[in-house]
């Protein structure tokens, strides 16, 4: 069994919870959560934390693989080493492999640790470190101040072309059997290969410094949620519109002993539909189910418009907008079915959950890192349409 191990401690000096503060429109930790959990020779992601408030985020994360694990008070302080808090873990867990991913470097993918492990998984390797290339001239000064060059001929320069350079840990991952880590107390050890990883995940985020460099380097690699563009798509909307199951509720049936259905909703997202209304947004429900209970908790959050029992919500939504004199641009609409998918591809701005059925995220301009009736409809608003995404400053 090939374990992935993420540790991430709350008391952070140098950007207090970075490991939850938003970076390309997600937390910081989502990014290689999301990497472990699609890479193909994974079983099992274990978030270690001391934080409750990065318990809470990360147990939003729609991913199947993961758990969140607590950690010590000691494993978790300012001195304590990484090792210290592998070892806590590998002592009460019974795994295979393990393979120690740090948050602080988000662009890690899954084909990177593919790789890793198909390294490791070679007759003569004991451990498997990520790296980058680096083409730099290295200097080291002596006893008395003079400098001597290490890694090149002063008097032969090479050209970058020609010149090999060295290898440097980016820290992005370690991988370990639990018999070595145990015996060695050490991430790598033994017979130890690298994997090369493309040259622009040199950094990791120690200081708001890398934060910067790191975000623009995510954003030129593609993996950005383009804020300036969905916040301008966000200045033109006039109506929003949600689906109900899945969306403000968990899509769980609940039932009691008198068999009555209930619904479990979230009074966070009531509290985005009120910040809509205070912005002058219409807001209103578009579903296919024809319950009361529905039509109770939109009068009690004071929409506008409830569609219950809809067959054609594109119709539906279209009705909306020549009744408010406005376009389908001017709509957004958070889905998380296949029968919403028709909507999503006509409105506006198109949103769907974490959980939300794959189809339906892949026509969606985001989606949300809490799961559907947990928030995902107030981080949508905080985001886009209240202006409170978490930076760093």
């Amino acid at each position: 069994m090939n374990v992935a191990f993420i540790p991430v401690r709350g008391g952070s000096k140098s950007i207090p919870l970075k490991n939850i503060r938003f970076i390309c429109g997600k937390p910081l930790v989502y990014w290689t959560v999301k990497a472990a959990c699609e890479c193909s020779r994974i079983d099992k992601v274990y978030v270690a934390t001391d934080s409750k408030e990065i318990r809470e985020v990360v147990e939003r994360f729609a991913f199947d693989k993961v758990e969140v694990i607590g950690r010590s008070e000691e494993s978790a302080s300012d001195t304590a080493s990484t090792e210290y808090a592998m070892l806590e873990f590998a002592v009460n867990r019974e795994f295979d492999n393990i393979v120690l991913i740090q948050a602080t470097s988000p662009m890690l993918q899954a084909k990177d640790l593919d790789a890793g492990f198909a390294l490791f998984n070679q007759n003569d390797t004991d451990s498997v470190l990520s790296v980058v290339r680096q083409k730099r001239f290295l200097w080291k000064a002596d006893e008395k101040g003079f400098v001597n060059p290490v890694n090149y001929d002063v008097y032969n320069r090479p050209r970058r072309q020609e010149f090999d350079g060295y290898l440097v840990e980016n820290g992005a991952f370690y991988i370990t059997s639990r018999k070595d880590l145990l015996a060695s107390k050490n991430r790598i050890s033994g017979r130890i290969k690298t994997l090369e990883m493309a040259e622009d995940t040199f950094y990791e985020i120690d200081e708001i410094s890398d934060w910067v460099v790191v975000e623009s380097l995510m954003k030129k690699n593609g993996m950005i949620l383009q804020h300036e563009e969905l916040c301008k798509k966000a200045a033109n909307i006039k109506v929003f519109l949600t689906d109900s199951d899945g969306c403000l509720t968990d899509g769980g049936m609940y039932y009691s002993e008198r068999g009555d259905e209930m619904k479990k909703f979230n009074t966070r997202d009531g509290v985005g539909i009120r910040i809509l209304r205070e912005k002058g947004i219409i807001t209103g429900i578009v579903t296919g189910e024809d319950v009361e209970m529905v039509r109770r908790r939109a009068a009690k959050l004071r929409m506008q418009e409830v569609h219950c029992g809809v067959d054609n919500k594109l119709d539906v939504v279209r009705n909306i907008c020549a009744k408010y004199k406005c376009s389908l641009e001017n709509v957004a609409y958070v889905g998380d079915d296949i029968n919403d998918v028709e909507v999503l591809q006509a409105v506006g701005l198109a949103f769907s959950v974490a959980d939300g059925w794959q189809e339906v995220k892949d026509v969606a301009d985001y989606v949300t890192v809490q799961k559907g009736g947990n928030g995902a409809i107030r981080e949508i608003v905080d985001i886009f349409f209240n202006g409170r995404i978490m930076k760093i400053h």
